[in-house]
Order: C-alpha cells, then structure tokens, then sequence
C-alpha cells in the first residue's frame, strides 16, 4: 500500500500522536529508526510501519507495510532529519506490580534522566518501576530514543506514590530513600525486597514521600562533589543493590 497525500486520514492521525494527549486517547505511540522498530516487533507492541518508497526493513517482517513518501515521513517525525521508516505501537496497559526489586521516580522529568535510568533498571534486574503522576511521559520521543528500546521489555506503571508506598510495606517492601549526610553507604546494604526512591532532578524526593521511607542510602564519593545527576546516582545504587545477586 502506498500513501502520497499529507491529508490520509491515517496519516493525519499519526501526525497527531505527538501530542501527549492524543497518545493517552488512542493508546498508540510512535517508534523511529530501524532498531527502535525492531524491539517494538520483538516486544509484540509493533501495530502499523510507515516505510519510505523504495526502501527495505532489515528483519523480515510478516504484517503488511504502509509506503509513504519522505513530506509525510516529515511530518509525522519528530526528528529534524526524518528516519527512513516509523513504527506505531500500542501502549502496554500495566497495572501489577511485579517482582522483589522496584525502582521509584518522584517526579522525575527530564526524559534523557528518564531514559537512562530505564537502561540501568533493566541492565540491574529491576523488576518493575513506579512513577509518580507527574513524571515525564515515557512515550515522549526523547525517552523513547534515549531507553534504545528497553523501555518495551520493562514493567512500568503510574501510580499515586503517597498511596502505594504503604501498600509496598504492608507486602513487606523496605522503602529506601537517599540521604548524603545521614544515610548508610550502599556498599553496606544487603536487602532482597525493596522499593528505591529517586526524586526531582531539581527538588529531589518530595518531603511527604521522605517520610514513608524506611532507611536513607548514600554514595560514598570524594567531597569536593555535592551530588551526582540523578540517572547516574540511580545506576549507581542499582548495580550495588543488585551486586552479588547473580554470582
């Protein structure tokens, strides 16, 4: 099937899955470039491709593909120069929180923190992550590009953070928080079910969801260094929570 018109209906509604709004409407996002396309196929989200005229995927693929030409490839795009093929994928519904290691993101914002933070959740065996209401959309563009595609093999919902941390302790989750004067060095910490909480790249955890924790973590690192950015401090915690796990 081949589309030339920018007014396609189809295409008009793809265009419009940028919008956070129309994403949450529909239940469709969108994946650019091959490899993105690839773990969307793989992870079983993958519903329609929009490949550029006279181009070929690199897997085999067995649905039917949708040609367009490059003007509509631009306009769907959020990149300033355009991948040769875009994908659409439906947007996993979870709602269970699976597994003994957890990771809480307090109104984390920026989708580059976001992605990486993903990367590490799923390179550490983070079984689910929880974020607040007000966090960032995972389905922005930028998280998408910025996760390489662990976003789809991951567990993630929304939640109310003030509501689920006591559920998680009542299923006997120890909440753990982060506290560079009065928290224990990570090093130190042998846990096997647990729910870290990372906050605001700018105001960190708020107050309210502090006092739901059951211990405070720090990173042993040289004085001159106030604070680590927050994917990084993240990453950091992880590995050594999960250090030891798999030996």
């Amino acid at each position: 099937m081949l589309i030339t018109s920018l007014e396609n209906k189809k295409i008009k509604k793809y265009a419009s899955l940028k919008n956070n709004k129309i994403r949450k409407k529909e239940g469709l996002f969108l994946v650019e470039g091959m490899h993105l396309l690839k773990e969307a196929y793989d992870s079983g989200i993958l519903v329609d491709i929009l490949l550029l005229d006279g181009e070929e995927l690199s897997f085999s693929y067995p649905g039917e593909i949708t040609y367009v030409t490059g003007d509509i490839l631009k306009k769907i795009s959020n990149l300033t120069n355009y991948s040769s093929v875009i994908g659409v994928c439906k947007i996993k519904k979870n709602s269970e929180i699976m597994g003994n290691h957890l990771l809480i993101l307090d109104d984390v914002g920026d989708p580059g923190n976001v992605g990486t933070i993903i990367r590490s959740s799923k390179a550490f065996d983070v079984d689910t992550i929880i974020f607040s209401t007000n966090s960032v959309d995972i389905y922005n563009d930028k998280v998408l590009r910025s996760t390489q595609g662990m976003l789809f093999h991951m567990n993630i919902l929304y939640a109310d953070l003030e509501i689920v941390l006591p559920e998680l302790k009542e299923k006997g989750y120890e909440i753990l928080g982060t506290d560079v004067h009065h928290g224990e060095d990570v090093r130190d910490v042998k846990v096997d079910k647990y729910a870290l909480v990372m906050g605001n790249e700018g105001h960190g955890v708020r107050e309210s969801i502090k006092a739901l924790c059951d211990k405070n973590l720090y990173i042993k690192m040289n004085k001159d260094c106030e604070s680590l950015n927050v994917a990084v401090a993240t990453s950091i915690l992880l590995y050594e929570l999960n250090r030891g796990k798999n030996e």
